[in-house]
């Protein structure tokens, strides 16, 4: 992703379809990666659990592993926003918990139309509860509206429910959802690489780090929570006890005969060329990529289309954006894409990539047209910006907002 801009994820799902959890699941399983969490308050995050650094004024709390949460309303949105995707802020993504801020709509209007250079669109994931989804889509019709507009839909507590009922439910679901992609889980348990790429922890000499001990931790925890069904969809441990109704709706998963621990199942493809690619062919198949593809992301080669610049690729959901630049000195021409979607035909998928080669000696003029509409024009603030940053700050701190 290009250093100056953050991808903003948009978190969106009626109460108790397991939004705060999976939350949760992607602070704890961040890595290296430090993420800006925007929510109502800090009662539902596990902030304790984690190691908290410190309080860094009235409403944003340094994690130990170096992420931030931020309680905010509606009013102060663009307040921390900007406060996150400052550079010296050092955060790799920024997720929003849009529970009582605003309708997901309208958050994704305010983040595609913003000028704040630092940030672009991560996707809106809409999480449902697997058990209860005919009851809420009776209650809260527009449940479907807001399907029809997400790019990643997570079918949470898939483990509460019959294999049949489950298949069934997913089937709903993408029929409302479109294009999007549709993924099923339990406990919130959805792969980081689904909604950014996760940082590895960086090499550390003598005491064990924080991750290094929480990914014992949350093994265990998984491995009990499978058992004995003892974390409920909102969060919350029970001590030693099974929490009010968690109990009936686990075992009934398990009278199914379906208690094997659930995570999300997504397909991802690597593709790379040592063939420039084609402009038109390329845009041809961005233009209408298949249903159930959710990220692209990495380089371009374009050859003589434009032989100086190398294109970085952030695609999510039917968002596109192309960031052109200068080939290193003596740098490998290469084309180096990953494709990551659920429900898609990866080897149909590699057949169209390979069908986009374009050997030709000579650049189509016209040809660039269709990538040069999806490139941001830079802004001269944003290199200010992150002129003005420490270049020797170091990267291990929790740092400040």
């Amino acid at each position: 992703m290009n250093q100056h801009q953050i991808p903003v994820v948009v978190l969106a799902g009626f109460l108790g379809s397991g939004k705060t959890t999976l939350l949760n699941h992607l602070l704890h399983r961040s890595g290296g990666s430090r993420i800006g969490a925007i929510v109502n308050d800090f009662g539902s995050i596990e902030i304790d659990a984690m190691s908290v650094a410190g309080q860094l004024g009235d409403s944003t709390v340094s994690l130990g592993n170096g992420c931030l949460c931020c309680a905010v309303d509606a009013s102060e949105l663009d307040t921390y926003l900007e406060r996150l995707a400052a550079p010296a802020a050092r955060i790799d993504v920024i997720v929003i918990e849009a529970s009582g801020l605003a309708e997901p709509q309208e958050l994704v209007k305010m983040l595609l139309a913003s000028e704040n250079p630092h940030i672009v669109y991560g996707g809106l994931v809409e999480v449902v509860d697997a058990a209860e989804f005919d009851a809420t889509r009776e209650r809260h019709p527009e449940v479907e509206r807001h399907l029809g507009i997400a790019d990643l839909v997570v079918v949470n507590k898939a483990d509460r429910v019959c294999e049949g009922e489950r298949e069934r439910v997913l089937g709903v679901v993408r029929g409302l959802a479109g294009r999007a992609a549709v993924v099923g889980a339990s406990y919130g348990r959805v792969d980081v690489e689904l909604f950014f790429d996760r940082a590895p922890v960086g090499e550390r000499v003598g005491q064990l780090s924080f991750d290094d001990l929480r990914e014992d931790d949350l093994q265990s925890a998984d491995d009990l929570q499978s058992a004995d069904g003892l974390q409920n969809e909102d969060g919350l441990r029970g001590e030693g006890a099974l929490l009010d109704g968690q109990g009936e709706d686990h075992r009934a998963g398990a009278a199914c005969g379906h208690r094997e621990h659930l995570h999300s199942a997504y397909e991802s493809l690597s593709f790379t060329s040592d063939v420039p690619l084609g402009p038109r062919p390329l845009m041809a198949l961005l233009d209408s990529r298949p249903e159930g593809l959710y990220r692209i992301k990495g380089y371009v080669d374009f050859g003589p289309a434009d032989p100086r610049n190398r294109y970085e690729v952030h695609a999510v959901g039917r968002f596109l954006r192309f960031y052109p630049e200068p080939w290193a000195p003596g740098e490998p021409r290469l084309t180096q894409l990953v494709l990551i979607g659920s429900g898609v035909d990866v080897p149909a998928l590699e057949k169209e990539l390979e069908g986009c080669r374009e050997d030709a000696p000579h650049a189509d003029e016209q040809g660039m047209w269709g990538v040069l509409r999806y490139v941001q024009e830079p802004d001269a603030d944003a290199v200010d910006d992150t002129a003005d940053a420490d270049p020797g700050a170091d990267t291990d701190a929790a740092p400040g907002v």
